[in-house]
């Protein structure tokens, strides 16, 4: 068995466990849910330098809780595309809808755990670019579930997914992890720097290829802002060179009313 698949298996067994985050993580989904009618207005743009060029995916996305337990979002992502050697220009991206319920909680005394069943739809209105994650013009649908933990010291989050990409070769076994550190003490109103470090391990299944990637980030959160950066960078990249990435920078900013 190489490496990659034990790579797979690990980050597996360890998104089955607690997930770790002080504030919300920045490239890896979080389990915790704020209050019932909260709505959050976010963005997470992407800068992606790949082996067939530039893309940047810039999102507005739109979350709202109807309860404390579930949460629906649509991201509506402009794409901005320029190909080596080839032709460039700006499109509105492919759409995302997001589901998310929260089935298990259990809180103690400064800490707690959870954990959520996941969808999301990628609806084909994007051009087909072939940029996945951004603009594919084709339909696709995932299932996870997300587990984490949370104490006023550390967090820790893992995610276990599969995505069905049913007019492709995309199919996808991903699992995240993610690791938060706060470097302030706990105050309210809330004052928050934090540091994340986050794994992201894709499969992609009839590809028969893998690609691992690591993602530093830093965060502040203020009241009710967030704002964040992440820079990720490929630790095992076997893909079709088509789907190669040098890295991706981050940017991101949310207000929770």
């Amino acid at each position: 068995m190489s490496y990659r698949y034990l790579w797979s298996l690990a980050l597996l067994l360890l998104s089955s466990a607690p997930v770790l985050a002080q504030g919300p993580p920045i490239t890896v989904d979080k389990p915790i849910m704020l209050g019932a009618d909260a709505f959050i207005i976010k963005t997470l743009t992407e800068v992606r330098r790949a082996e067939s060029g530039t893309f940047v995916k810039a999102p507005v996305m739109l979350h709202y809780l109807p309860t404390s337990n579930t949460l629906v979002a649509a991201h509506f992502p402009y794409v901005y595309y320029d190909f080596e050697g080839g032709e460039s220009g700006q499109v509105f991206g492919d759409m995302g809808l997001l589901a998310k319920y929260q089935f298990y909680r259990r809180d103690g005394m400064g800490k707690t755990f959870r954990m959520v069943a996941k969808t999301y739809q990628t609806l084909p209105t994007g051009k087909p670019l072939a940029i996945d994650d951004m603009s594919l013009g084709r339909y696709q649908s995932y299932q996870g579930i997300i587990a984490g933990y949370e104490s006023i010291r550390y967090g820790i989050l893992g995610e276990v997914g599969y995505l069905i990409d049913p007019n492709g070769n995309l199919d996808e076994w991903r699992q995240q992890l993610g690791f938060g550190l706060p470097l302030l003490k706990p105050t309210y109103p809330v004052k928050q720097l934090n540091l994340y470090f986050e794994y992201r391990s894709s499969w992609f299944t009839e590809l028969d290829a893998y690609a691992l990637f690591y993602a530093q980030g830093i965060q502040y959160a203020v009241g009710r802002v967030t704002v964040e950066t992440s820079l990720q960078l490929p630790l095992t990249n076997n893909v079709p060179e088509a789907q190669q990435r040098r890295y991706s920078l981050f940017m991101g900013a949310r207000y929770t009313f």
